[in-house]
């Protein structure tokens, strides 16, 4: 089968997480992803030994958070500080659709990198920065990780309850402003095609993250008002909430906007009938009002019975319920399995491992991992040759004058 953007060739010059992931969703749809990187090191991902305090780098050597962010891609290495490795870039850039960068303006300026050196060598060129803040504003220039985007777009308190501290998921900013990069190139790539012109496609930390959550924001630029988290005993319906089973395992109820019409079953399903027609719970504004008193009564139901057996009991009678997976659950649930979330993969270094799939299912055109990440450097000779149009006697040039 073909893919969606075969046919397209992406040149990525990024590092860490945002860019390099983006570049890779872009991979996996098809495209000819190119990596550039600095000649000496290359992307700083390849040094990390740890993260959070876990080992990164598997016993063969492979370097997994590295491997998480830059498969479906070749990589080759340039001094971009030499004037011929700019001109390679240069010649690549003629042959490409797409340049992906989340390094900051000041340095694509400095190594002309930049969207306006890099479309004249290409006028239908999409040029893609991924930034901290946006491309306008007192703070454009400012360096962000994915911490700070968190923070400046509000989720770390939006998602705490009164009594916690505001606090951070790893990489959520980051992956999403991957994935926004991404869908920037694509709607860059169809109006090229509809229009015929390239563009300069800016996103960021920041804005990724507010959309992230827009139903929030959204809400509080219409009512001035701000949707926080509740503890979970004080929510606001007992029937949109959380519950631990009797072998310790929780149970999400999401039966909230519509607790009137499963009532009755969710009292059958739990065998107390005899509150169905209690007058405490028997509107939603009642349901409601007295939801801290109704939660106590269900954390007491639920405590009876371990996970497994709720949920089949859930599910017979149609209510809206799911397991509260860990990330260690998901290679084990039915759906991640069937639906190819998490997919096996025979990695030529590491053999048969799970990695994450692809959200979105394409019947004629289906998203695939077309390879492992690239070592640093290991197709500069086979870009240079088929892409730039480089002899071999320029490319022993290029290596004898360090610029790969």
């Amino acid at each position: 089968m073909k893919s969606v953007l075969e046919g397209i060739r992406v040149l990525e010059w990024a590092a860490y997480h945002v860019g390099p992931h983006a570049a890779s969703i872009l991979g996996d749809l098809g495209a000819d992803v190119i990596k550039i990187e600095e000649k000496e090191r290359g992307d700083p991902f390849r040094g990390y030994k740890r993260i959070m305090g876990i080992p990164a780098v598997s016993p063969e050597g492979v370097n997994l958070l590295f491997e998480n962010h830059n498969r479906s891609k070749r990589a080759i290495s340039i001094d971009l500080k030499k004037t011929r490795g700019r001109e390679v870039v240069y010649r690549l850039v003629g042959n490409a659709d797409v340049f992906l960068t989340n390094f900051r303006v000041e340095p694509a300026n400095r190594l002309g990198m930049d969207y306006e050196t890099l479309k004249q060598h290409n006028k239908e060129l999409i040029y893609a920065g991924a930034s901290g803040f946006g491309p306008q504003g007192p703070d454009c220039f400012s360096p962000a990780f994915d911490m700070v985007g968190q923070a400046r777009a509000g989720i770390m308190l939006a998602q705490k309850s009164s009594e916690e501290e505001p606090f951070s998921i790893t990489g959520l900013g980051d992956q999403m402003g991957a994935i926004t990069t991404a869908f920037g190139v694509l709607a860059a790539l169809i109006g090229r095609e509809r229009l015929g012109i390239g563009q300069q496609v800016n996103s960021s930390l920041l804005g990724s993250m507010m959309w992230l959550q827009a139903t929030n924001v959204a809400f509080s630029l219409s009512t001035g008002q701000e949707l926080t988290r509740r503890e979970r005993k004080k929510a606001v319906s007992a029937l949109l909430n959380v519950y631990q089973a009797s072998d310790e395992k929780w149970i999400c109820l999401g039966m909230g906007p519509l607790a009137d019409r499963y009532w009755p079953s969710l009292c059958r399903a739990l065998d107390m009938q005899e509150l169905e027609n209690d007058p405490r719970f028997d509107c939603l504004e009642n349901k409601e009002k007295n939801s801290e008193e109704l939660v106590a009564i269900l954390d007491n139901v639920f405590a009876q019975r371990p996970r497994e057996e709720w949920l089949r009991v859930l599910k017979h009678w149609d209510l809206v319920a799911s397991p509260v997976n860990t990330i260690s659950d998901l290679p084990d649930d039915t759906q991640v399995q069937e639906n190819d979330y998490i997919i096996d993969y025979d990695h030529p270094v590491l053999g048969k491992v799970k990695e994450l799939g692809f959200p979105v299912r394409l019947t004629e055109t289906p998203a695939r991992v077309s390879s492992c990440a690239p070592a640093h450097g290991q197709h500069t000779e086979e870009v240079l040759l088929d892409i730039a149009g480089y002899s071999w006697n320029e490319i022993g040039e290029l290596k004898d004058e360090g610029v790969i």
